[in-house]
């Protein structure tokens, strides 16, 4: 029952940031100041939730890899 409920957060965030509707449907109008873009943000966190609870960890995409030292090789 878990996996269903997560499953249809992930598809509603999903189809909430594809917006097929160009705007139409909208929570938070975007040119509100300061808060007009917390409802995709908080959609985007849903989905990445979601893809993160069924074992897909895309927030590696967002952070820096190290750089591999080559000075000490021997």
């Amino acid at each position: 029952m878990k996996n269903i409920l997560v499953a249809a957060a992930g598809i509603l965030s999903l189809i909430y940031l594809l917006n097929p509707t160009m705007g139409i449907f909208e929570l938070l109008p975007d040119n509100l100041p300061f808060i007009g873009n917390l409802d995709e943000a908080t959609a985007t966190m849903v989905l990445i939730a979601a893809l993160r609870y069924f074992g897909w960890d895309i927030s590696e995409l967002f952070t820096k890899k190290k750089a591999i030292d080559f000075t000490n090789e021997k």
